[in-house]
């Protein structure tokens, strides 16, 4: 009967911390295939291409993107004026930025973050499309 109890209470206990955790996510990884549908999906998608200007010039960017160049000095100014509410689904070239910008935001109470794990380049080996300027 304590085996009993005691497995009850550790399944319990499990169930309550795997809850806690899943809402307190703030940024989500993506892969390349699920980020992609994603923000297909989302009419209200708020796409942040985190390169700078000769990276995109030279690449394209995401249909919907809008440009934050994170190697700006400026950059964590700029992402502070964003609202903390909304979501956001952030890439850079090959993911390390993004994965910077996304700790960066979720330090500043950022609500929700998708991030483009690998980045651009797997975006492009996967042949999906690209805007140019």
């Amino acid at each position: 009967m304590k085996k009993i109890i005691f497995l009850m209470i550790a399944i319990a206990a499990t169930i309550n911390v795997t809850n806690a955790q899943s809402n307190s996510t703030v940024v989500t990884n993506l892969s390349t295939e699920r980020f992609k549908v994603i923000i297909e999906n989302d009419k209200n998608a708020s796409i942040i291409d985190l390169r700078t200007t000769d990276e995109i010039t030279k690449k394209g960017y995401i249909k919907g993107a809008v440009q934050l160049d994170f190697l700006a000095k400026d950059a964590e100014k700029q992402v502070d004026k964003l609202d903390r509410n909304k979501t956001y689904y952030i890439y850079c070239a090959g993911g390390g930025r993004s994965a910077d910008c996304a700790d960066y935001m979720e330090k500043k109470g950022f609500k929700r973050v998708y991030n483009l794990e690998k980045g651009l380049s797997d975006w492009l080996l996967k042949g999906f499309p690209v805007e140019k300027k």
